[in-house]
């Protein structure tokens, strides 16, 4: 009998304490917010999350009347970041700049402690940059069919750079690899400068990387851009067409952002949020900064960023999967 009566204070204790914390959240939305508010970046300062973070940051601290601060935490392949964000109470005051590793990251590292998933509320898709399939400015490729043909009349002798094993990069090219049925060698690389490096020293046959990084190059004429990764043409380079349209229909790879809290935030801060972030990327100032990097804006619900997850999980854990990928 003493034993029913400790389990029921404990279950009451539980559910008191429960309670306590659903008022509490209650009360921090209707006052939300109150206090400064800090985004995750997963990744050093200086690269393209960490930009848009503090493009995106500015006009989100002014129409919330809180600073908003972005707070990198690089290290192991951003896991050391998102873990953090996933584990933070979830009252709207640490957000994460969410790019493509929340929906890869599973896959290529089947023991880490959250889930891109399951542990995250999505808040606001910001944009994409498609991958560029780039080539040295002598490269005898005009095309992503002349590459093709260049790789199937020498199998294994064209080789591609990455930003390392398990970067959108390598995810890309394999994902041609597939796509063509060619046999194209990877060089991965400690990040993506060394492999641009010796992308245009003419070490390296090809790369697909993010616009950000290599649009400059573009611009100078050292690398020539044969096609982008996304579903149509985007604005910045409106003359290289899509990978689709040189003959690989359904090919897309991009790199993108958003913002997302961790799992059980308030509807109401993940509305707020949702609306103030849609709001800053209809500002022309905002939208030209990320123009001039090459970032095409997609704004939309917390419900259609929620769906873009799941739906960017699902095709390159197949990708990932199918060529046995492992991370550095």
């Amino acid at each position: 009998m003493g034993h029913v009566r400790q389990l029921r204070a404990t279950t009451l204790r539980m559910i008191c304490a429960l309670a306590l914390t659903l008022v509490a959240l209650a009360a921090n939305a209707q006052t939300y917010p109150s206090k400064p508010i800090r985004i995750i970046v997963p990744y050093a300062a200086g690269g393209a999350v960490d930009i848009i973070a503090r493009i995106i940051g500015q006009p989100l601290s002014e129409q919330l009347k809180q600073p908003v601060i972005v707070d990198n935490r690089p290290g192991a392949s951003a896991n050391i970041g998102m873990e953090l964000a996933a584990k933070a109470a979830p009252d709207g005051y640490v957000l994460l700049m969410a790019s493509n590793g929340i929906a890869t990251n599973m896959a290529l590292f089947p023991t880490i402690t959250f889930n891109g998933r399951r542990d995250f509320a999505p808040i606001a898709r910001i944009g994409f940059a498609p991958l560029v399939i780039v080539v040295p400015a002598s490269s005898p490729a005009k095309s992503v069919k002349d590459l093709i043909a260049m790789a199937k009349a020498e199998p294994g002798k064209l080789t591609y750079a990455s930003a390392g094993n398990g970067s959108s990069s390598h995810l890309a090219g394999e994902l041609l690899k597939s796509s063509a049925k060619i046999d194209v060698l990877h060089v991965p690389y400690k990040g993506g400068a060394p492999a641009i490096t010796d992308l245009l020293g003419e070490r390296i046959s090809f790369m697909p990387n993010n616009s950000v990084e290599v649009i400059a190059h573009i611009r100078s004429g050292r690398m020539r851009a044969l096609a982008v990764g996304s579903d149509k043409r985007v604005p910045l380079l409106p003359d290289v067409p899509t990978v689709a349209e040189a003959g690989l229909p359904g090919f897309e790879a991009t790199v993108w952002w958003g913002l997302v809290a961790p799992a059980g935030t308030p509807l109401e801060i993940v509305a707020t949020l949702n609306a103030d972030t849609n709001k800053a990327l209809g500002d022309p100032a905002i939208v030209n900064k990320l123009a001039d990097l090459g970032v095409v804006i997609g704004t939309g619900t917390p419900d259609q960023f929620a769906r873009f997850i799941q739906a960017q999980t699902e095709l390159w854990s197949g990708v990932i999967k199918a060529a046995g990928i492992k991370p550095d």
